[in-house]
C-alpha cells in the first residue's frame, strides 16, 4: 500500500460504502505492484492501481458492485492493445466491499504499514526546511523536523513531528538506524557539530547537508581536524539536491533533495534486507 497517510484517514471517515480494489497478482510488466490498493467510493476514490484504461475500468466494476447493478468479484486484464495500453502484462484484480470488518482490517493494515516507514529526520526548519517536510509529508516515511527555534517549528505544516532543542547534536543518537538525516540549520557551526555526530554512526541510509561546493571545503578542512576520514567524508551529500540543476528556489532543491533521499532508503532497505 501506498498512500497519503494524513488524507487516507479523512477519506475513511468520510466514506461509508467502499469497494476495495486489489491486485492480487501480476504478470509481465504491469503499472503497479501485486498488493497495491485502490479504494472506490460511488463519488470518490483514493489510491491508485496505475491509471489509465485499466483503472478505469476497475472504477466502473467497483461502481457496478456498490450499486447492486453487476459487477464481477475479480477481473483477469491483459495489458495490451485491446484496452490502449502497452505495458504488455496482465493484471489479476480483487474487489471486495468494504464492510465493518473488512474496514477494521484495513485500517490495521495501514497502522502497520505505517510504523515500518523508514525516518526523516530534519535538523532546521527555515525555508528548504518547511518545503522538504511539505514534500515528505506526501510520502511513505516519518518525518521529524528538529530546531533551536520555536518560531519557526510554529510555521510547520501539520503531519510531521516537532522537536524543540537546545542541542540538536545530541538527537543523532535517538535516530533509528536505516534513517534519512538532512542538515539545514541557520548555523553553519551548528551544521558541521550535527554533521559529525551523524557520520560518526554507519548505519544510516542518508546524510545530507544544504550548502555549496565552498561549504563543503571549509567542512572538509573542519572535519579532518575533528579526526573524521574521508571514508566518513564520503558518506555526506552535500549540497543536497546536487548542481545539475541551477535553482535555489526552496521548493525546488526540496524537490530535488527528496529524489535523493527516496532511492536512499529503497536501497538501504534492499541492502539490508538481502
Amino acid at each position: 500500500m501506498n498512500f497519503a497517510a494524513q488524507s487516507l484517514d479523512a477519506f475513511l471517515d468520510r466514506e461509508l460504502r467502499l469497494v476495495i480494489v486489489e491486485v492480487m497478482e501480476t504478470r509481465g510488466s504491469t503499472p503497479r505492484e501485486t498488493g497495491a490498493i485502490m479504494l472506490v467510493s460511488p463519488t470518490d476514490l483514493h489510491g491508485t492501481i496505475g491509471g489509465g484504461q485499466l483503472e478505469y475500468m476497475a472504477i466502473d466494476n467497483a461502481r457496478s458492485l456498490l450499486a447492486g447493478v453487476g459487477g464481477a468479484v475479480t477481473m483477469d486484464i491483459p495489458l495490451g492493445p485491446d484496452i490502449g495500453q502497452c505495458c504488455g502484462g496482465r493484471v489479476l484484480i480483487g474487489f471486495r466491499i468494504c464492510d465493518d470488518a473488512a474496514r477494521s482490517d484495513l485500517r490495521k493494515q495501514i497502522e502497520a504499514r505505517r510504523n515500518d516507514f523508514p525516518e526523516v529526520w530534519l535538523f532546521g526548519a527555515g525555508h528548504v526546511g518547511r518545503a522538504l517536510t511539505d514534500a515528505l509529508l506526501l510520502l511513505p516515511v516519518k518525518t521529524y523536523v528538529v530546531e533551536t527555534r520555536e518560531t519557526e517549528l510554529a510555521q510547520l505544516s501539520a503531519g510531521a513531528h516537532h522537536r524543540l532543542a537546545a542541542m540538536p547534536e545530541a538527537v543523532i543518537e535517538e535516530v533509528a538506524p536505516g534513517s534519512a538525516v538532512i542538515i539545514l540549520t541557520h548555523d553553519h557551526a551548528l551544521d558541521f557539530l550535527i554533521a559529525k555526530e551523524a557520520l560518526a554512526r554507519d548505519d544510516l541510509a542518508y546524510i545530507g547537508m544544504i550548502g555549496s561546493k565552498t561549504k563543503r571545503a571549509t567542512f572538509s578542512s573542519w572535519a579532518g581536524k575533528e579526526g573524521l576520514g574521508s571514508a566518513a567524508l564520503s558518506r555526506l551529500v552535500l549540497p543536497i539536491g546536487g548542481t545539475a540543476v541551477d535553482d535555489k528556489r526552496p521548493a525546488v532543491i526540496a524537490a530535488l533533495a527528496v529524489a535523493e533521499i527516496v532511492t536512499a532508503l529503497a536501497h538501504y532497505r534492499v541492502s539490508f534486507e538481502s
